[in-house]
Order: C-alpha cells, then sequence, then structure tokens
C-alpha cells in the first residue's frame, strides 16, 4: 500500500533513491558513464532550468545528457546520485559553481537559465514532483560544498557513496549528511487560532510559530516548549500534520496541530513582534481571498499554509 499524498510542497519525491547501489562504485561510474543517464546543473544552489514551450505549459528541470559531464564539471566534478526515475534512467545533480561565464557557456546558452527554488515554487512552475527532485539535489550538494573538511581533524575530506558520504584520509573519520528537525505548530483554542509575525515580515503577515528540535527533546516537548518561549502558550495536547522537507539548508519541517489550555498569551518580543488569536471565519475569508486586508498568510507553498487550511476546514 502506497504512503499517503503529502499536501506540502518538496515533498512526494518519486524516484527510487536506490541508497543499497550507493556504496558500490563499480555501479555508481557505470550509471555516470551510461549514456542513458541524466544530470542537472547547479550553479550557487541554483538549479538549471528549461523555459516554457508554450504560454502556461511550465518550465521544466533542465536535464542534461551525460557527455556533457566533463565539459560543465570539470576533472573532478561534485556529482550526487539522486534516484533512478520510471523510466530506469540515473539521475545526478552537478555542481558547476566553478564556471567562470555560466550564463553565457556554450553548453548552456540559449537553452535555459539558473533560478531560484524558492522563487520557482512560489510561482507553481515546475510541477510539484520535479519540486522534489531539486529540494534533494539541492541539499545534498549543499551539505558536500559545506563539508569539504574533516569535522573531526580539518583535514579536506573525499566524497564517497555517491555523494552521501564523506571519508577523512588522515583520521579515518566517516560523515555523513544530516536534517535538521524543525516544529511548526498551529495553537488552537476552541473557534480561534494564533498566528504571530516577525518584525522582519512583509506588513500584515502572519503565520504559524516554528522552532528547531533541541538534542534529546520529542516533538511533542519542542511545541510546547516553543510555544510556551515565543508566545506564553500553555499545551494541551499535540498532534501530528504532515512534514515537509525544507532545503534551506536542509531542514524537516514537522507540522502539528497543538490545542491550548487557555487562550491567554504573553509575545517575547523577541522571536516575535506581534500576535493574536483568529477565528476560523477571519482564515476562511483571507484563504479565499475575501479577507479585509488587515492581515494575510503565508502562500501554499508553505507548511504553515497547509496547516492554517486544515484548521478552517475543520
Amino acid at each position: 500500500m502506497g504512503i499517503p499524498q503529502n499536501p506540502n510542497i518538496f515533498a512526494n519525491n518519486p524516484l527510487d533513491r536506490a541508497s543499497y547501489r550507493r556504496a558500490d562504485a563499480g555501479w555508481v561510474a557505470g550509471q555516470i558513464a551510461d549514456a542513458n543517464s541524466l544530470f542537472v546543473p547547479f550553479y550557487r544552489l541554483s538549479p538549471f532550468v528549461l523555459p516554457e514551450e508554450t504560454k502556461g505549459a511550465g518550465k521544466d528541470v533542465g536535464w542534461l545528457r551525460m557527455g556533457l559531464l566533463n565539459e560543465l564539471g570539470g576533472e573532478k566534478p561534485l556529482i550526487v546520485f539522486l534516484g533512478i526515475n520510471k523510466r530506469g534512467k540515473s539521475l545526478f545533480a552537478l555542481d558547476v559553481s566553478g564556471l567562470k561565464d555560466h550564463e553565457n557557456h556554450p553548453a548552456l546558452k540559449g537553452l535555459g537559465a539558473f533560478e531560484d527554488l524558492r522563487g520557482l515554487a512560489m510561482a507553481g512552475e515546475i510541477t510539484p514532483t520535479e519540486l522534489a527532485i531539486l529540494a534533494q539535489a539541492k541539499s545534498m550538494i549543499d551539505w558536500n560544498l559545506r563539508h569539504g573538511f574533516c569535522a573531526a581533524c580539518g583535514a579536506p575530506s573525499d566524497m564517497a557513496e555517491a555523494g552521501y558520504k564523506r571519508q577523512c584520509p588522515s583520521c579515518k573519520s566517516e560523515h555523513f549528511p544530516r536534517t535538521d528537525p524543525v516544529v511548526i505548530m498551529l495553537a488552537t483554542h476552541g473557534d480561534t487560532c494564533f498566528l504571530g509575525r516577525q518584525k522582519i515580515w512583509p506588513k500584515g503577515m502572519h503565520s504559524a510559530l516554528a522552532g528547531f528540535v533541541e538534542p534529546g527533546e520529542s516533538i511533542e516537548e519542542a511545541v510546547a516548549r516553543e510555544l510556551h518561549e515565543e508566545a506564553g502558550l500553555t499545551t494541551a495536547s499535540v498532534s501530528y500534520h504532515s512534514t515537509q522537507p525544507w532545503p534551506y539548508p536542509s531542514s524537516l519541517m514537522i507540522g502539528c496541530m497543538a490545542a491550548a489550555e487557555n487562550d491567554s498569551f504573553e509575545v517575547d518580543g523577541i522571536e516575535l513582534s506581534e500576535g493574536r488569536w483568529f477565528t476560523r471565519e477571519e482564515v476562511k475569508a483571507v484563504l479565499a481571498g475575501k479577507g479585509d486586508g488587515s492581515f494575510w498568510l503565508p502562500p501554499p507553498f508553505a507548511i504553515a499554509h497547509q496547516l492554517v487550511k486544515t484548521f478552517a476546514e475543520q
């Protein structure tokens, strides 16, 4: 039985990640050499994207043939295995940040452009499944770029297992990608939900509260702690909603609904500058585009939007 469809952007990755293949250096090398394999270039963590063929058709991921790998990636390319698609082709991501003139490179000029992943997600110009693949690629390239040196002894580290491990040739330490868990929760009390805002946010924007899960802390404990620290709320119960991979650089947003014991609150003035309880009808109106203009919510690509939508539809 398949898993339920996740409502969040950057989730629902369709690839077979074939993680059991990564340690087989011969197999990985064979896939890189296979003319049927494809790779997508990333320049400073922005993916290569092909323009719309016709207006409204949407943009496509700029998958390229492996024959261009050395030309774009150099002698020691940073290339990460992503997985195998439904057609049996192996897909990779390649860092091309070393190109001197990436916009005018002969292999790329006129084909497409490197675009910000967040902007693509907000605009809805790439299909959700392709956005999930690009999120995986961005996180993995970012991790390898950040961990070029051993955290134990400081020596240069080597990439291994198709990009999912780095090894230190000096002290033999092994390093693996990390995912940082973040709780994001919508506090509710009766027929209202609590939303806050930070000073740096656009005027009028309110959202669910969020914070990193600390070592030795459960999800429920993190939800209760963050709500109390930021807004003085006391939590009665916590329920799971959904998760969202968040490649900035590599977090997992854990969406929760939290029932508050009462409606008493006091914002901390540090994380939050404002906060208030909103009725179900108020958020319904904003979601329907019929709000009074006094506040607005994060766009649909954000998990906070999905949390508020769930509350509104209850």
